[in-house]
């Protein structure tokens, strides 16, 4: 099994590799800039580690991680517009639209999700490209709730907009690994208590979300809970989850 480290820098190789469709001409450079190094790359690494856990090699799932990341990445260009957040920097570093224009910045975030689909659909299961447009509906649906203010239900909220990237990252690593639907519930619980997990550190960081709701000790105990039942998760299955126990734990007392 490789480590989270090892995972993550077969992820940067693979987008670093990544052949773009040539139509997309000198708009390259505004992709390859958003998928630079500089994220943490955790719903690929997790894509990867779950898909190995399940028995696929590594290779063979970095289309689907890939794909995530791509999503991921085409979410954070275009929340940074100035219709939406209006965020001058992301990652250490100008936002694409400061970059290069609002106009670069919207079609560069289009091809990215453009690109993935293309990379879901190179499998032959078509149930791949299917999980990946199913959560990045939801993940869009998500984030327009955010826009318009919709937080009266915050857990539906987060769910959507973070959590349903990180339950796809697992869905997409037991497609790749062909597990049967009837043996994927656990796993799937575990994507969904990650998602939970990496939202509430994500609102004890920056001070908002959960913790303008029940404090910062009371969002504490809302991550701790939401790592600890990962972990219940993964226990119960019969497989090697080490690396998968230590992304929970990266998970959950992250800085940054």
């Amino acid at each position: 099994m490789r480590t989270p480290d090892e995972l993550r820098a077969a992820v940067e190789a693979y987008l670093g590799a990544l052949e773009l469709m040539p139509e997309l001409g000198t708009l390259q450079e505004a992709v390859r800039y958003t998928l630079e190094p500089g994220g943490k790359r955790i719903r690929p690494v997790l894509c990867l580690a779950v898909a190995e856990a399940c028995g696929a090699a590594v290779d063979e799932a970095l289309p689907a991680a890939g794909a995530i990341e791509l999503v991921h990445t085409f979410s954070l260009v275009h929340d940074d517009l100035p219709a939406l957040d209006d965020d001058a920097e992301r990652r250490g570093r100008p936002s694409a639209h400061v970059a290069y224009d609002e106009g670069a910045a919207l079609l560069a975030g289009d091809a990215l999700l453009a690109e993935a689909v293309r990379l879901a659909l190179a499998y032959d299961d078509p149930a791949i490209a299917r999980e990946l447009v199913e959560a990045t509906l939801g993940m869009i649906g998500g984030q327009y709730r955010d826009v318009v203010a919709d937080d009266t239900d915050l857990a539906e909220l987060h769910a959507l907009k973070t959590g349903r990237l990180f339950a796809a990252a697992v869905g997409l690593g037991l497609r790749v690994a062909r597990v049967p639907d009837a043996e994927q519930r656990t796993w799937r619980a575990f994507g969904e208590e990650l998602g939970l997990l990496f939202q509430v550190v994500d609102d004890i960081l920056d001070g908002d979300g959960v913790v303008e709701r029940v404090g910062v000790s009371g969002a504490r105990r809302l991550a701790d809970d939401a790592a600890g039942r990962a972990r219940k998760r993964l226990a119960s299955l019969r497989v090697d989850t080490t690396v998968l126990h230590e992304l929970v734990d990266g998970l959950a007392v992250r800085t940054s």
